[in-house]
């Protein structure tokens, strides 16, 4: 073992990295154990198979994610706006963009979406629980010690330095000698190992446990969304860990099957990453796509326009997704025809997604339309991500893309899409289901203030990086001199990064104080929505449905309301619900000291961790778990509690 590998970097901001995370961990073990919350804490949440509860916890750590990738957002364009402060040397900016990116594509747009899928998918289908409540378990926590696996490198060792997209030669040990790719590696393949549990999952539970009655093209459009999105996820990120595993061969192993002599060959690097990373584009995307349809039809008034046609140009994207990868790198010599085609297959891509814009503006047409700020961040998104689009379009060709390629024209271009196309979505969607899953309204007033703070803030920030790219920036670029003429954009950015902030916080605020001083509204559906997880209480009890309800339309709660068509012919009866256990999160833990051992190459931990990976997984084989009965006694206790009315 090289022992220099595992030294902590001497710089201040490290050192200061590191006080802020021992001062926070003190704290709260302190806190906890102060006020006594140890066992509930095991008990309720580090233990439990509610995937309400589980949705909730990825919802809490792509916050804390997104803070992170946040922070390295904002030193970034805080080193461009004014490079002369060699506020950051040029590892530490390699790093930074690096982990930025891995951050906030990865840790915190994925998690924050399968949380969401997780709390609203079974409500929304009319089931009390996912397909397999114990493998949710499992995907949360391997998702959950994979992100601090990364995180950590950030003051053990160093973080990955060769962009998120880590391309070899740059990420092999000879161009990145530090552990930092190590992190990137096996970090990233706990993670994926986990998202892929979730694939599988949430595709069972879409196709095997919905409500009777719901058929295909009944469900919910946030429901097709996730089910579309869960098929791309099983096909694409089986490739990804199969690239991972190579890329941990080559750099702690010694193989070479990514080098430039002895038979490898970098770019299979780059057509692996990108065969994932495209679909991986999709992963985030398709499920705000379906957000924004919930969210426009319920302020709209109005049936969602071009149900079927939104179905197939989803279908349409998951399949062309897979067939574009390779205009990410249009300039590495692959020759003309090729080229051609995935410009061709790239175009082609928007018209589906064109389909998807239009539906919307035509669902608003003549609706009566409520100014919520769900339907805020959605009527914003729908210019926003057109910009992008289009500017994708221009990047989809092949000879133009020569100009534009590695510029910030193009970091502008993905931010257009990625942040309108899944941060949006997301801070839409958890506006819009909050109260179903707390029993309150996040403040009005609060949440406006805060999309306006972002909206302006966003476009301040990455609109200048298009005029920057044409002008010759290149992206990755930490330094320059001032006859380039790129500072004043640059500070503009940086101005519009602080904005971004605000709004941030400001977000996090309205969850602070709506906690503390918005009334209770246990009514099902403060929002007069359409589907079926308005059907349910507010918070939702542990049981999601007293009794299983019988669809019979495609927006059944709304029939329920408006027709009077009924969702509910059984009576209560006991309801079976799976035990909790601690065994995923065991698991995860030693899967977080098996990665940390093979970063830094400690091969007997390594192997007794490895040996205990086996050995849990073994028991959860054998664990045949009964459950438990909740009796109806209760079930109808409950119902009047929350309903405040006699069932």
């Amino acid at each position: 073992m090289d022992l220099e590998r595992f030294k902590v970097h001497g710089e201040p901001l490290i050192y200061g990295a590191m006080i802020s995370i021992v001062l926070a961990t003190i704290g709260i073990i302190v806190g906890l154990t102060y006020f006594k919350k140890w066992g509930y804490l095991w008990r309720e949440w580090l233990t439990t198979v509610d995937h309400k509860k589980i949705g909730v916890m990825y919802i809490l750590a792509a916050l804390l994610m997104l803070f992170r990738g946040g922070i390295d957002a904002m030193m970034m364009r805080l080193q461009t706006a004014a490079p002369e402060m060699k506020f950051l040397d040029a590892q530490h900016y390699n790093e930074v963009f690096t982990t930025h990116g891995l951050i906030m594509i990865l840790f915190m747009a994925m998690p924050f979406i399968i949380g969401l899928m997780n709390v609203i998918i079974p409500l929304q289908i009319g089931a009390r629980d996912v397909a397999f409540p114990r493998l949710n378990a499992v995907s949360f926590w391997l998702f959950f010690f994979g992100a601090m696996l990364l995180n950590i490198s950030f003051v053990i060792g160093g973080s990955p330095d060769a962009g998120w997209s880590a391309y070899f030669p740059l990420a092999s040990l000879e161009f990145s000698p530090t552990v930092g790719n190590n992190y990137y590696s096996l970090a990233l393949q706990i993670s994926g190992i986990g998202t892929l549990i979730t694939g599988v999952n949430f595709i069972v539970t879409i196709l095997k446990m919905r409500a009777p009655g719901m058929k295909l093209m009944k469900m919910p459009m946030f429901t097709w969304s996730v089910l579309i999105t869960n098929v791309i996820i099983v096909f694409a990120f089986p490739v990804l860990t199969v690239a991972l595993a190579l890329m941990m061969f080559d750099r702690i192993f010694g193989s070479q099957f990514f080098t430039m002599a002895n038979g490898g060959m970098d770019m299979l690097w780059a057509n692996l990453f990108w065969v994932w990373g495209h679909p991986e584009v999709y992963i985030v995307v398709l499920p705000a796509f379906g957000i924004y349809s919930e969210i426009v039809a319920t302020f709209s008034k109005k049936n969602l326009y071009g149900y079927t046609s939104m179905v197939f140009s989803m279908i349409i994207i998951s399949l062309l997704s897979f067939l574009v990868w390779a205009h990410h790198f249009y300039t590495m010599g692959q020759g003309v025809m090729v080229n051609s085609f995935f410009s061709i297959t790239t175009m082609a891509i928007a018209v589906p997604t064109g389909v998807k814009i239009f539906n919307w503006l035509f669902t608003l047409r003549k609706g009566r339309i409520s100014f919520t700020t769900p339907m805020l961040y959605t009527l914003a998104f729908i210019p926003i991500f057109t910009i992008g689009g289009v500017t994708g379009v221009m990047l989809a060709m092949a000879s133009a893309d020569y100009q534009y390629h590695n510029t910030m024209f193009l970091v502008a271009h993905f931010h257009y899409v990625l942040i309108p196309g899944a941060v949006f979505a997301v801070i839409a969607g958890f506006h819009y289901w909050f109260p179903k899953v707390f029993g309150f309204r996040l403040n009005e007033r609060l949440g406006k203030h805060a999309f306006w703070w972002i909206i302006i803030s966003f476009n301040v920030t990455f609109f200048p990086l298009f005029f920057l790219g044409l002008m010759g920036m290149t992206r990755r670029m930490y330094t320059y001199s001032e006859e380039t003429g790129f500072g004043p954009l640059n500070m503009l950015s940086f101005a519009g990064a602080v904005g971004l902030a605000i709004g941030f916080v400001i977000l996090v605020y309205n969850i602070y104080w709506s906690t503390r001083y918005m009334p209770r509204d246990t009514t099902g559906d403060p929002w007069d929505g359409r589907t079926l997880e308005w059907a349910t209480n507010s918070p939702i009890p542990a049981y999601n449905f007293a009794v299983v309800p019988k669809v019979q339309t495609r927006d059944a709660f709304w029939s329920q309301k408006v027709d009077n068509i009924q969702l509910y012919e059984e009576k209560i009866t006991k309801i079976h619900m799976p035990s909790n256990t601690g065994k995923p999160f065991i698991l995860g833990a030693i899967f977080f000291v098996f990665g940390f051992s093979l970063v830094f190459s400690l091969w007997i931990p390594a192997i007794l961790s490895g040996i205990g990976i086996l050995i849990v997984m073994a028991a959860m084989s054998f664990d045949r778990d009964h459950g438990f009965y909740i009796p109806a006694e209760e079930v109808i206790a409950t119902e009047k509690k929350l309903r405040g009315e006699t069932v």
